[in-house]
């Protein structure tokens, strides 16, 4: 069931939802956390066919928040509020509310989602894009326990990690990171499996892809070994090499969906990594509503060695990150002094030394000449 609302008040939606719900005789309400979905008109129909396939597993309140431009300035000094209700099949398992916002009222978005939120169950706001640098200081994401960001849209996904890690909060997630949960369940099983120690890593993958990255830093942060990260054509991450004293470990995915597993003295086994559409992603999400402790450890040790001061991309040192993570910066080895604090695995030929216990004082990098 639909029911189109033009011109209204958060009020008239909450009689809204109940007359849906009492018209396909569910009067009762068995949602478990209200999804709020921030995004624009462009993108708010594949945000929200994902929200709809996630809610068959977490049964959900989605309002999805879509802010209008106003085309003169006659219109912007105009509010107003236009909004469809959906229950029963139109919203899968929960209710659905897509508001639209125009002129002044744009700008206080959370007095219009506000009322309409769930009592006493959790609240989860996604930016599908757009997403803010400070995402807890947002007004929307101040009303949220998990506030999920994806860096793989932005323009500049390294320059927002490196925001991302000065402005984290306990609850902040990307998904971004959640798309390397795979691989790193496959790595930490395969050196289960052995008793060798890891002298080096390398991580392979596409150049304007933040998982890579992530998984970078991940794998600094834990094994405290020399990292390198390498090009390739994609899709997505296509390998990670371990060097141990044992002989290699290679977990390689060139097509995108199967990978081969080779560990020295063993068989290869082939094993499943498909690439998981976004559906899945915000699912898996949702399942734990308590602060992801391991992302931030990852983030913070990365973006502490990406900060160089070189760039090639003339943004000046705010987007040396980018070009370090990315396998853009020339200078991404100009910390590679002995003794002193490396930048992180970037796509250049030397591996860097990246300690663990440095990375957990955030202690800031020391400026050196290069090698």
């Amino acid at each position: 069931m639909k029911i189109d609302l033009t011109d209204t008040t958060a009020s008239k939606i909450n009689k809204g939802l109940v007359q849906g719900r009492r018209a396909i005789g569910t009067p009762a309400v068995g949602m478990v956390l209200t999804l709020v979905i921030v995004t624009d008109e462009e993108n708010a129909y594949d945000a929200l066919k994902a929200a709809g396939d996630a809610s068959r597993e977490h049964p959900s309140r989605t309002l999805v928040v879509i802010k209008r431009v106003s085309r003169s300035p006659r219109d912007r000094t105009k509010s107003r509020l236009d909004a469809e209700v959906r229950v029963g099949a139109e919203a899968s398992t929960g209710e659905t509310v897509v508001l639209r916002l125009y002129g002044e009222v744009a700008d206080h978005a959370q007095s219009v989602v506000l009322p309409l939120l769930l009592p006493d169950a959790p609240v989860v706001v996604w930016w599908p894009v757009n997403a803010p640098l400070d995402p807890a200081a947002d007004p929307l994401g101040a009303l949220a326990q998990r506030r999920v960001t994806d860096t793989y849209a932005a323009e500049q996904p390294v320059r927002d990690l490196t925001a991302r890690s000065q402005t984290y909060t306990p609850g902040d997630t990307d998904l971004s990171w959640t798309r390397i949960t795979p691989w790193r369940s496959m790595l930490a099983a395969a050196l289960d499996q052995v008793t060798c120690k890891v002298e080096s890593v390398e991580v392979e993958g596409e150049e304007f892809n933040p998982s890579c990255e992530l998984l970078a830093m991940w794998l600094g942060d834990r094994l405290d070994v020399p990292v390198q990260r390498s090009l390739s054509g994609g899709p997505g991450l296509t390998a990670v090499r371990l060097s141990t004293d044992c002989g290699p470990i290679v977990l390689d995915r060139a097509d995108g969906s199967l990978a081969t597993l080779s560990i020295d003295g063993q068989p290869d086994r082939a094993v499943a990594l498909q690439r998981r559409d976004t559906a899945e992603l915000i699912a898996e999400e949702l399942r734990r509503l308590d602060p992801d402790d391991t992302y931030a450890s990852a983030l913070r040790f990365g973006v502490e060695r990406l900060n160089t001061p070189d760039d090639r991309s003339g943004t000046g040192s705010a987007g040396a990150p980018e070009a370090a993570a990315e396998g853009e910066g020339e200078g991404a080895a100009k910390g590679a002094a002995k003794g002193a604090p490396v930048a992180v695995p970037t796509p250049v030929e030397a591996a860097v030394k990246v300690p663990a216990k440095e990375a957990t004082a955030q202690a800031p990098v020391k400026k050196a000449a290069a090698k």
